[in-house]
């Protein structure tokens, strides 16, 4: 080749426009995690919140409506949140298996709402101080 040719050869095509790359594809995946973070959150605030008024209060739920919220918002938050498929589709089975148990027997004890009090907040405190890894 020589300096003066018109134009040096080529030696890898252009990719065709209609391909998308993975970065593309990686964008819209975490912008539904994102969504299933929030809903998974709020769902599970709203039912938490029934069980911790109804504990400090004193008083019965009157129903599995906020042990379903709790649930199915921890099913959503973990489908988002979790990194590994084992441990994540596990604790999302278990979440909905739970609520499913809880419709069936159609009543909450008091112990109930103490294992969704105490395991909401060793939920909060394990993210509270969970470093998260920093890419390399």
């Amino acid at each position: 080749m020589t300096p003066f040719d018109p134009q040096p050869p080529q030696d890898k095509e252009p990719a065709p426009p209609h391909q998308s790359t993975g970065s593309e594809q990686d964008g819209g995946d975490q912008h539904w995690r994102v969504v299933g973070k929030m809903v998974g959150t709020a769902f599970m605030f709203l039912g938490f919140l029934q069980v911790f008024l109804s504990i400090s209060g004193g008083f019965e739920l009157s129903g599995v409506v906020a042990m379903l919220l709790y649930f199915c918002g921890l099913a959503i938050w973990a489908n988002a949140v979790i990194e590994q498929p084992l441990l994540r589709w596990l604790v999302t089975a278990g979440a909905i298996s739970v609520a499913v148990g809880f419709l069936q027997f159609g009543e909450i004890l008091f112990w109930h709402k103490q294992m969704v009090f105490w395991g909401t907040a060793v939920l909060v405190l394990y993210f509270m101080f969970n470093e998260p890894k920093k890419p390399a």
